[in-house]
């Protein structure tokens, strides 16, 4: 069997970006994953302004606390002052340009109204509330970096730095179907023998989570010819094909010898609970290939399998570089005293005591241990643990997107 990190690094040498990339305004840039290198047009701030409402002052005319200076001007944010005067002081207000000559600005709760001015209760420091042009972005400055997935503070960023759009990778186009003549969909009478498919609504959920454009072709009837029509329709227009269960050797499980008459399969067996079986590999079409990856048919062991190396997969194709996602090191409140030889990803959640324990039951076929759980818990091969030992947690936050 592979090692869950010799499948994973297969899979990543494998995927490429996709190719197109799309210009996008920074109004529907959020998700998206940059191109390329952007640099800032301005300096940030572009002039020295005022970090708060106040006066503006020169040192030499504030020597001690008690000093009474005449208002010479009033400065709004947005419009620039004169040179200051000696002896006077400025009306200012947050963000707006510190005018030539004043070397500090003193809050208002710091001064009072006087006869002829303001009085100034406090001697304040050179530069004091001030902000200087550039001390955040300097034009020319770097300030995004090519294969990240922007944020609303990267929007942010870029629209600091003037930029009204970002160069973007096309969405990923993904196609799923599902064989199985035992599959029904929620809400239409449970046959006996039948089971509902949740993967189908779970994967959908998940790519599109991602940012993906799903191509859903349904449940597709239990035959070769069937499996064989729909990897073509799904390879057409898609980057990606993704299915689950029917990959195995039996003769009810046509997605495998589908696969390899359209294309090509290698099938994995990969060191790993819950999951190990995994299908690798590609769809022919007119110009160039689809991706395909087939996943194990029971819920739990799609998902999670979906999570830990469909996920990464999907991220390179969408251009993303970092694609490992952060895990914590937290203090087991629990023992796991036979683990497997496998590697593990045990269902778990954090409490209120700063450590994580486990679903009881961590069955491959337990949906409900997912939804108790807020992460996985990643446990190397025939590791035991004991409570009080340091665990691996990764956060759903950081698998779901």
């Amino acid at each position: 069997m592979l090692s869950f990190e010799q499948a994973l690094e297969k899979l990543l040498a494998a995927a490429q970006p996709v190719e197109e990339i799309r210009p996008m305004p920074l109004t529907a840039a959020a998700g998206r994953v940059l191109a390329a290198p952007q640099q800032s047009t301005v300096a940030a701030p572009p002039l020295d302004n005022s970090a708060m409402d106040g006066y503006a002052v020169r040192l030499a005319d504030v020597t001690k606390a008690g000093v009474c200076l005449p208002i010479s001007q009033r400065i709004p944010a947005g419009t620039v002052g004169t040179t200051l005067q000696p002896g006077t002081a400025a009306r200012i207000f947050t963000g707006a340009p510190v005018p030539a000559g004043a070397d500090a600005v003193i809050m208002q709760e710091l001064c009072e109204h006087g006869e002829g001015g303001v009085v100034i209760n406090y001697v304040p420091r050179l530069g004091e509330s001030i902000r200087r042009a550039g001390e955040d972005i300097a034009i020319g400055d770097e300030i995004l970096k090519p294969g990240i997935k922007l944020r609303p503070q990267d929007i942010a960023l870029a629209a600091t730095a003037g930029l009204p759009e970002l160069p973007v990778y096309r969405r990923v186009r993904v196609g799923v179907f599902f064989t199985g003549d035992e599959l029904v969909q929620p809400g239409e009478p449970l046959p006996p023998g039948g089971i509902y498919n949740s993967n189908r609504y779970a994967l959908r959920a998940l790519l599109e989570g991602m940012g993906c454009e799903v191509r859903d072709l349904g449940t597709v009837p239990d035959n070769l010819d069937s499996t064989r029509e729909a990897l073509r329709r799904a390879a057409a227009d898609n980057d990606l094909i993704i299915t689950s269960g029917g990959v195995s050797v039996g003769e009810e499980d046509h997605v495998k010898p589908a696969v390899e008459a359209e294309g090509q399969l290698d099938m994995w067996k990969i060191a790993i609970k819950p999951g190990k079986p995994l299908a690798f590999g590609e769809v022919r079409r007119e110009e160039g290939k689809a991706w395909f990856i087939g996943l194990p048919g029971n819920p739990v062991s799609a998902i999670v399998t979906f999570l830990i190396m469909v996920r990464p997969f999907v991220l390179r194709l969408q251009g993303v570089a970092d694609v490992t996602p952060r895990g914590y090191a937290l203090r087991a409140d629990f023992d796991w005293l036979r683990p497997d030889v496998r590697a593990e990803f045990l269902r778990a959640r954090m409490n209120d005591n700063g450590g994580v324990e486990l679903y009881p039951n961590q069955g491959a076929g337990v949906v409900t241990s997912l939804c108790w759980g807020d992460g996985l818990v990643m446990n190397k091969p025939g590791l035991a643990i004991n409570k009080g030992d340091s665990v691996r947690f990764v956060p759903y936050s950081e698998l779901l997107s």
